[in-house]
């Protein structure tokens, strides 16, 4: 069985290396940003011909960068998901994000909320979305990614433990904190049901299961990496202006997996304790 990793030189690329590595599969093509331009039809086809699955990792990931270069994000998250769709069919499953609705709900998402995205990136995410499900892909969304590799907010958490007093984070936000690693697991796991007749084509939520804020998840990665948790201080959203709106409420529903033989994700708190000994400061 031969996977292709798109966007593998990224957090979750390199994770879902790993994963399959960790399997036993062996036949695997990653290919980073310099490998394979995801925006060049004939690339994307010779790339894709002898895989049996195509996990995409490949997106443009500045969320405030896409206010003003909708265009060029739009051009990787939609444009490109097209020609990966249209090229792969059944065959892929691609990663997409919370952002694609609007963060105004009280309860969790079901998969088949429609889309309502507040900015930029998410309508580049819910236009590459489309294409996929038109075409009878998988859309896998997360939210709240952080792992071992490159930038995330937890990483960014343990840097600052050690080089400030008191730190100001944001309590007004809701989300669940979702480890790169362990979605990684779960997106193959996805690929070998869907491989084999086990998983319908469709949206998932591939996140932790339960939900904390900002704030709530810094004073957890003070308290696993041994610091004082009350040197972390809530605030609002109001205090960090960014050029794209945020969702204020992040929280998405995983009742799609009960009818594969996929394992949900465990609580964000949980999995946070088990990722701590692989996360290094940036």
């Amino acid at each position: 069985m031969r996977w292709l990793i798109t966007g593998a030189g990224g957090m979750l690329g390199r994770d879902l290396r790993t994963a399959l590595t960790e399997i036993g599969h062996t036949d695997v093509v990653a290919a980073t940003r310099a490998d394979l331009d995801v925006t060049d039809p004939a690339a994307i086809r010779e790339a894709v011909a002898g895989a049996d699955l195509v996990l995409n990792a490949a997106a443009w990931t500045d969320v405030d960068g896409a206010e003003t270069n909708e265009e060029a994000a739009t051009a990787i998250n939609g444009h490109a998901v097209r020609l990966l769709a249209e090229a792969c069919g059944k065959r892929l499953i691609h990663i997409s994000t919370d952002y694609v609705f609007d963060g105004n709900a009280t309860s969790p998402y079901p998969e088949d909320t429609p889309h309502a995205p507040l900015n930029a990136y998410g309508r580049g995410k819910a236009a590459g979305e489309q294409a996929v499900l038109a075409t009878g892909g998988y859309v896998v969304r997360t939210a709240w990614l952080y792992g071992a590799h490159g930038p995330n907010f937890v990483r960014t958490m343990l840097r600052l433990a050690t080089e400030r007093d008191t730190i100001d984070v944001v309590d007004d936000q809701q989300g669940p904190p979702t480890w790169s690693y362990a979605l990684a697991h779960q997106l193959v796991e996805l690929g070998l049901a869907a491989d084999a007749g086990r998983a319908e084509p469709g949206a998932y939520h591939g996140t932790a299961a339960g939900v904390t804020t900002w704030y709530g998840l810094a004073r957890a990665v003070f308290a696993e990496a041994g610091h004082d948790p009350g040197r972390v201080r809530p605030t609002t959203s109001d205090r960090f202006p960014r050029p794209a709106k945020r969702p204020p409420y992040s929280v998405l529903g995983h009742a799609r997996w009960s009818s594969t033989v996929v394992t949900p994700l465990p609580p964000w708190r949980a999995m946070l304790t088990d990722a701590m000994p692989s996360l290094r400061t940036p």
